[in-house]
């Protein structure tokens, strides 16, 4: 049976998830993606973790509407507080804030101390996310791109390490690589650094002096990543 048609942002985070991993989707919603990934054979049973009942319940639909009743738990908890660590080998935590997901992860400590590969897909709030990451004992391995109509998406691919300091325009767009979509990130995130100054253009005092010093920094690495990426499509 073919499984639910995954958007491309779910795809770019299926293909990260470990080949014959026990995931845990937190925030799982309809369930798409880890009844997607068991249909094709990639990982033999998920458990769908969320906060709230209704998006459990329409899990649930999903599962059954696809056959795989047995190959799918559900759990009702706040972020991975009702996962227990031997349940699960790999964990996807997707469509929420940055700052949103490190908090989740700040609360299940296991997740570093075992090593547990996560695929994460933040919304928003990249710079925290990032800075979260590397000041608490986890490497950024792999970041990849997806777009939707004009919207671009990125996931993370995080284990538990020692990430190499972060520039400030990394923290915001992360490392530049030679990819299709990286141009249009970069632009997308010089829009929004630029709005921010203008922004503050008739704002006076200290922090904001402090503010928009750091938001020069951001547009200045990002701009010299813009010219490194189309040095390498020539």
């Amino acid at each position: 049976m073919r499984g639910p048609e995954l958007s491309p942002r779910l795809r770019m985070v299926g293909e990260l998830v470990p080949l014959g991993a026990r995931l845990v989707d937190v925030g799982t919603d309809h369930a798409y993606l880890p009844s997607a990934l068991i249909l094709e054979g990639k990982i033999p049973w998920a458990l769908a973790a969320d906060l709230r009942q209704g998006p459990l319940d329409r899990a649930r639909a999903t599962v059954r509407e696809y056959g795989l009743t047995g190959k799918v738990a559900f759990r009702l908890c706040d972020g991975l507080t009702g996962v227990q660590p031997c349940e699960v080998d790999a964990a996807v935590i997707a469509g929420m804030g940055g700052e949103t997901i490190a908090a989740i992860l700040s609360a299940a400590p296991w997740v570093r101390e075992q090593d547990i590969p996560l695929i994460l897909q933040p919304m928003s709030s990249f710079p925290d996310l990032r800075g979260w990451l590397e000041k608490n004992g986890f490497a950024i391995q792999e970041e990849r791109l997806a777009r939707e109509g004009r919207a671009l998406y990125a996931a993370l691919s995080v284990r538990a390490g020692k990430m190499e300091v972060q520039s400030p325009a990394q923290l915001w767009a992360g490392k530049n690589e030679d990819t299709p979509l990286r141009g249009m990130w970069l632009d997308q995130w010089m829009v929004r650094t630029r709005r921010a100054l203008d922004g503050m253009a008739l704002a006076r005092g200290v922090d904001v002096l402090a503010r928009r010093q750091a938001l020069e920094e951001v547009l200045s690495g990002l701009i010299d990543m813009k010219k490194e990426w189309e040095k390498w499509q020539k």
